[in-house]
């Protein structure tokens, strides 16, 4: 079974959405990855679409999704941005807490460098989840 990620922000209008997009780009398959809000928004940040469609990769068709008991206790890991108290805690999972400027109401140009320092921390991830085999 491949790992499984949770990406969980309170609106998943933006950073998650911008992670689980790019864990899926550079996983190719390999990982499966799911994002979702505790109080999910009415659609996915105008500002985040277009910085995702720079580099190529289309969320234009994702909706905001709210927060359900199995894709939290399926996930291996789970990696919460700006949620505080409102994302749950279930035991034994893997939590990070990636502390990320929250994109809302950026324009493209402020919500660039954002999607930037969360590609690189996916890419992180990516690398913890499936290492490189020796040799």
């Amino acid at each position: 079974m491949p790992p499984e990620v949770l990406f969980m922000c309170v609106h998943n209008a933006g950073r998650s959405q911008m992670a689980a997009a790019l864990l899926q780009h550079h996983a190719a398959g390999r990982v499966l990855v799911r994002s979702a809000g505790s109080a999910p928004a009415a659609e996915v940040n105008p500002a985040v679409v277009a910085a995702m469609a720079e580099v190529g990769i289309d969320i234009s068709q994702e909706v905001p999704k709210p927060l359900t008991d199995e894709a939290a206790r399926t996930a291996d890991v789970v990696v919460t941005m700006g949620c505080g108290d409102a994302c749950p805690v279930y035991p034994g999972k893997r939590y990070l807490d990636w502390v990320l400027e929250d994109p809302a109401g950026k324009s493209l140009e402020e919500v660039r460098p954002i999607r930037e320092e969360i590609d690189r921390r996916v890419r992180g991830l990516l690398s913890e989840l499936l290492p490189k085999p020796p040799g």
